[in-house]
């Protein structure tokens, strides 16, 4: 079963300086029970994939075509705004990187946690008992006193297990994090990986993944998916791609992850010259002007060319492999 299916999805603002298209043509699944990562540098497209699935895209913004299929029956891109606040909160729940941003400050976290429950129609005593074993389940202390307390009196690595907790609370069927790790320290940061995995096992939601950190997507995510300026430009399984990246866009990104460096060095590496102007999109390839592999080819529009299994790159270079890259 496939929990959330996106297909050729177009998304594009209206700006002063003219129509800039943020997604071009995104299509991708992801199925019951596994974790999809989402990897790309910054400007990639990746916060506006997440707000045009959860119907809160700015208002200058529009999806122009294309489908949000969720659990094979609801096209998000045509719910109203009712509908899909029926869904947000109780079928499909979201973490945000900044949990100090998803907690309001004022109210007890014991009062925050019981407006979650608001569509069950349980008791308050009942909101509470649940809320209690949520925060016992994501491994807060002493869970019973902590609902009295406000965010300020956590940690930082305690507030964002909190924000998880109010996220699973209904069981969704879908959980987004988005870079729900990048406010924390490389000690929480795997602590909170290893919650999230035990947490998506005992809930059995599917979980869209979004990071810049490869280290994260390859100890979280079955399955990845690499966007540039607005676009897939590979996809298939995480053990796929991080052992036989095709697309040359991909090999640079693996190449500039500071964990594959061997020896210390002055100078990290980086992908040289930067993202298109996406109100002037570039013929062809959306990559090709980054690209030192490029040729006349390029100027056209590459396949999506097959690699094996589900492995699939949008380059007409895609045959060119660089050799087996350990994760």
């Amino acid at each position: 079963m496939t929990v959330l299916e996106v297909k050729n999805l177009n998304v594009a603002f209206h700006t002063e300086s003219g129509r800039l298209e943020a997604l071009k043509q995104v299509s991708f699944s992801v199925p019951a029970n596994r974790s999809v990562g989402v990897v790309g540098e910054s400007g990639c497209g990746k916060s506006t994939l997440i707000n045009a699935i959860l119907g809160l895209l700015a208002d200058n913004g529009e999806i122009t075509s294309g489908e949000i299929i969720f659990e094979g029956d609801q096209d998000l891109a045509r719910l109203g705004p009712t509908a899909m606040r029926g869904l947000r909160g109780q079928s499909i729940a979201t973490v945000f990187q900044d949990p100090m941003g998803a907690l309001n400050p004022v109210l007890s976290v014991g009062r925050q946690m019981r407006d979650i429950q608001y569509r069950s129609g349980l008791s308050k005593r009942d909101k509470d008992a649940r809320s209690v074993a949520m925060l016992r389940k994501v491994r807060i202390p002493d869970p019973e006193s902590r609902l009295t307390q406000f965010p300020h009196e956590f940690s930082g690595g305690m507030k964002q297990r909190i924000a998880i907790a109010m996220a699973l609370m209904m069981e969704p069927a879908l959980l987004i994090a988005d870079e729900p790790t990048t406010a924390l320290d490389a000690t929480l940061e795997v602590a909170t990986i290893e919650l999230l995995k035990d947490l998506q096992r005992d809930i059995g939601c599917s979980v869209l993944f979004i990071s810049h950190h490869l280290g994260v997507i390859a100890e979280l995510c079955d399955e990845m998916i690499v966007m540039y300026a607005g676009e897939v430009v590979e996809s298939g399984t995480t053990r796929e791609i991080f052992h036989d990246a095709r697309h040359p866009y991909t090999q640079k990104l693996l190449a500039c992850d500071p964990a594959r460096l061997s020896q210390r060095v002055a100078r990290l590496p980086t992908i040289a010259g930067t993202l298109p102007d996406l109100r002037r999109r570039p013929s062809g390839c959306v990559f090709q002007p980054r690209c030192d592999r490029a040729d006349a080819q390029c100027l056209t529009t590459p396949p999506n060319a097959p690699i094996g299994g589900s492995h699939i790159a949008h380059c007409w270079h895609a045959d060119v492999s660089l050799g087996a890259m350990s994760a």
